[in-house]
């Protein structure tokens, strides 16, 4: 129960690893805004969770739509009262190599996992700071006792958590992601210029960085032409010699949520099985 109390807004909530994620935290105890583009994605979620004897408010929205990602963050300041955690992991991840990748396509890798994530983040660490959340009236809704927060840097009780979900692709380079790797490197970078930036108001900022994850979109590649072929060749390049769980990486994201990691700030931790040590 490492997040006990803890208020956290999951991105991307609906499949994979953000759906992973939210399960992870609804488990360790945290009080939880799950949100995606993806209502009935959502609702499934929700089932399962219930399922459990488990809860989560469930926001609707685009992380590309500024409105959308305050009213991700509203949810949480409205249901608990503060933010106290917020995973930034909404992406989408096309194939293709660069002759292959339109400007259409560009445009819309970094709306979701570059922009999204920037919104997400900004509007996060105004709601950590002081209970508002960008200006918009909600300030002042954190009574100061719950959870582990109190506001106060360099005491290991740190005000706020963000983790972003960046990628092996976000750290080398890869074939056929000419759109999905440079937009995984701002998440990168965006983690580590927040992180410094933040530090001395007690806003922690990691990130993970997932080698190739079992999530619906990888599994589907075993109906596509190539796709069986594509999934043997990619594990062999995990010296563990498989792909990953996305339960995986949640673990590793609610280490970096918690109070475990209260001195752990500007980390992008590889959970790759290996495949960024070759």
């Amino acid at each position: 129960m490492i997040l006990t109390g803890k208020s956290c807004l999951v991105t991307g909530a609906a499949s994979g690893i953000g759906r992973a994620t939210a399960l992870k935290f609804a488990r360790e105890g945290a009080r939880l805004v799950a949100s995606d583009i993806d209502a009935a994605g959502l609702e499934s979620l929700a089932s399962d969770l219930a399922a459990e004897g488990l809860t989560a408010v469930a926001v609707t929205g685009d992380v590309t739509r500024d409105a959308d990602v305050r009213a991700m963050v509203g949810a949480a300041l409205d249901s608990y009262g503060r933010l106290d955690v917020a995973v930034a992991n909404a992406g989408i991840i096309p194939l293709s190599d660069v002759l292959e990748t339109s400007e259409q396509d560009w445009d819309a890798v970094m709306a979701v996992d570059g922009k999204g994530m920037f919104l997400t983040c900004k509007h996060a660490i105004a709601a950590m700071l002081d209970g508002g959340d960008g200006g918009d009236g909600r300030g002042g809704r954190s009574n100061g006792n719950e959870g582990s927060s109190n506001g106060r840097p360099g005491t290991g009780n740190a005000r706020g958590a963000i983790v972003c979900v960046s990628s092996i692709s976000g750290m080398a380079g890869q074939p056929r992601q000419a759109a999905y790797g440079p937009a995984k490197f701002v998440a990168t970078g965006l983690t580590k210029h927040l992180a410094v930036e933040w530090a001395a108001h007690g806003i922690r900022v990691n990130a993970v960085a997932p080698g190739t994850i079992r999530t619906e979109r990888v599994l589907a590649l075993r109906d596509e032409p190539g796709g069986p072929e594509y999934l043997e060749t990619v594990s062999a390049l995990h010296p563990m010699g498989r792909l990953g769980e996305p339960s995986e990486v949640a673990d590793v994201i609610a280490f970096l949520a918690s109070d475990a990691a209260s001195f752990v700030t500007g980390v992008v931790l590889p959970v790759d099985g290996g495949y960024l040590a070759q």
